[in-house]
């Protein structure tokens, strides 16, 4: 049977403690100098990690990049938010009072405020003027055009006043006072034409097209979006032919340029309708301007 050995006893041949000398061989073996071959490996291997330990190096760097690249992205965002949050602080004074402006429950905030409703009537009144100043300029362009042609007919009524031998006949009466008249309507035409009345009608018109078209539209978009609907009744009949005429009287302007004096007269009389309705539709919209008053609140 085995019998046990220890530590400081002889190593005896055959016995269990031959079990022990691989361990010291193995320290003999590191202990000795390795063959070539060995070295050349190793050699070997230092080439080979050298790529790798560069190309893991890069790695590390761009993922740094990336790092610093998403670090900024956040900080920018951050303060983004944060400018964000600080304009709305600074703007929530002003529409904090929107809240007791809103007429039709707040869905369309200031648009539903009573400074939103004023802006329709202010402009048509201003409109208004407008129409009666493009009024007068069109009837001061229209006798710009034709004073030409009275004073021609006043020329043709002038008989020669020279007799056979050169000398030239008395003048009656009749034919001074003509002669006056002439010199009148020419000193008039020319104040006329200094005045320009042609260009500055053209531009009122243009004024009343555009601006008039837009608040006409401007107005029931208004109305809608305070009370959830419209009111058809005389004031918005009223509008919606205002605004129709305003662009059948601008579309005859080509055939006006062309010299056709039935597009000139039909221009004329749907102006004059236009102006009619126009001055007939301001008491309902004072009406109307006295009951967003009592149902809004500034702005």
């Amino acid at each position: 049977s085995a019998h046990r050995i220890s530590p400081a006893s002889p190593v005896v041949k055959g016995s269990t403690a031959v079990r022990s000398r691989p361990t010291a061989r193995r320290a003999t073996a590191a202990a000795a100098p390795r063959p070539r071959h060995a070295v050349r490996a190793a050699r070997a291997a230092k080439v080979t990690e050298a790529p790798v330990e560069a190309a893991r190096t890069q790695t590390e760097t761009a993922d740094a990049a990336d790092a610093g690249l998403m670090r900024w992205a956040l900080d920018t965002a951050a303060e983004g938010r944060t400018a964000a949050c600080a304009m709305g602080a600074l703007a929530l004074p002003f529409l904090a009072p929107a809240q007791e402006a809103w007429a039709k429950g707040g869905e369309f905030g200031l648009l539903e405020g009573r400074t939103s409703a004023l802006i329709h009537p202010a402009i048509m009144a201003t409109l208004f003027v407008t129409t009666l100043y493009a009024g007068y300029l069109g009837v001061q362009h229209r006798r710009t055009r034709t004073i030409g042609d009275e004073i021609k007919a006043l020329k043709a009524t002038v008989p020669a006043n020279v007799l056979a031998d050169g000398e030239e006949a008395a003048k009656s009466p009749a034919v001074l006072e003509t002669e006056a008249k002439i010199e009148e309507l020419s000193a008039t035409r020319k104040e006329l034409v200094a005045g320009g009345f042609r260009d500055k009608h053209w531009d009122a018109g243009n004024l009343l097209l555009a601006m008039g078209v837009l608040i006409s539209v401007e107005g029931g978009m208004n109305t809608y979006l305070r009370v959830g609907k419209l009111f058809p009744g005389p004031h918005l009949f009223a509008g919606l032919s205002i605004t129709v005429l305003w662009a059948s009287a601008a579309a005859l302007v080509p055939y006006m340029q062309k010299g056709n004096q039935t597009a000139r007269n039909a221009h004329i009389a749907l102006n004059c309708v236009n102006l009619a309705l126009f001055t007939w539709q301001i008491p309902t919209g004072l009406e109307i301007v006295g009951k967003v008053f009592q149902f809004t609140k500034w702005p």
